[in-house]
């Protein structure tokens, strides 16, 4: 770990009002790629189990209405075009039980409806960016933990002896009693896929730290090389400090942007100020270069 890293971290576990390390069982500490360390909170067991039945009773909620629509749909062709009705049928079943999970996952909020219910997210452990990649290994092993033999013992129920069907309730409730036994609350296809399910933090929305920026913005005039010194993957973690803003870590990250861009501070000049002035001078220089068919990746990028 590089030297501004670790006081990175150190800053962070000295904040005040900030929960020490090891303040719960469910905190973590996070050290970024870029070195800033971002404080999370695992959701726990009953949480996580509340989105799941939510999420569940929507994917059936969502099946029955079009079940209903389906049988209206076969009554009113009398019968006829039985076959593309049930392909129909076939295909929305496919979307929900496997890609319900993955799509809603993908978006900015890496949530589920349940999820966003319980305040929960998912999240990559290494700290970087959640990956398209980690969301479908997360989310295909779920077929092998719950899907497979539940849909086995429910079709042959009646046609598998008694130790087939106690076996296949022992697989399910391995998989699912799994993430009680591992301290980081972790399911299989997390473990698969390097990611976790936490306490999705409240925030300002985006548009609100570039609002905040404003009034002050204009005491910090930056130069076009001052924004280039970086890109986009700098801009999220930017981000990330203004919305929780721990004082250690805003000072921290303000005194390595001033140091990188050659930055003097006046007297009266406060960290706040400068991140929130320099985040939403970032953000519009980022923005008019894709304008441009430009796309700096991060502070490595030089093209």
């Amino acid at each position: 770990m590089k030297p501004w890293a670790r006081k990175a971290k150190a800053a962070a576990a000295v904040q005040p009002g900030g929960p020490p390390p090891g303040d719960a069982p469910r905190d973590r500490s996070l050290v970024t790629p870029e070195g800033v360390d971002l404080r999370l909170r695992l959701g726990d067991g009953g949480e996580r189990a509340t989105a799941l039945m939510i999420d569940l009773a929507i994917m059936l909620g969502v099946l029955i209405a079009f079940t209903l629509l389906t049988l209206l749909a076969f009554v009113g062709s009398q019968g006829k075009g039985g076959e593309v009705i049930a392909t129909v049928w076939m295909l929305v079943f496919f979307v929900l039980r496997n890609l319900y999970f993955i799509l809603f996952e993908l978006t900015p909020g890496a949530a589920t409806p349940g999820k966003r219910a319980m305040g929960l997210r998912v999240a990559a452990r290494n700290g970087g960016r959640l990956t398209a990649d980690a969301i479908f290994a997360r989310n295909a092993m779920r077929e092998i933990e719950l899907y497979l033999p539940m849909g086995f013992l429910i079709v042959n129920g009646g046609q598998v002896g008694a130790w087939i069907s106690l076996a296949g309730l022992a697989w399910c409730g391995v998989f699912l009693l799994f993430p009680l036994f591992n301290r980081d609350r972790l399911r299989v296809g997390d473990l698969v896929a390097g990611t976790w399910v936490v306490k999705a933090p409240t925030r300002k929305l985006v548009p609100d730290l570039v609002q905040s920026s404003r009034p002050s913005h204009g005491r910090f005039a930056f130069t076009q090389a001052h924004l280039d010194a970086y890109g986009v993957k700098e801009l999220h973690v930017l981000e990330d400090v203004l919305r929780r803003y721990e004082t250690k870590t805003v000072a921290l990250v303000a005194a390595r942007i001033r140091l990188k861009i050659g930055w003097k501070a006046s007297p009266d000049e406060s960290d706040g100020d400068f991140l929130a002035a320099y985040y939403a001078g970032l953000r519009g220089r980022l923005e008019s270069r894709l304008l441009l068919g430009k796309r700096r990746k991060d502070k490595h990028d030089k093209t």
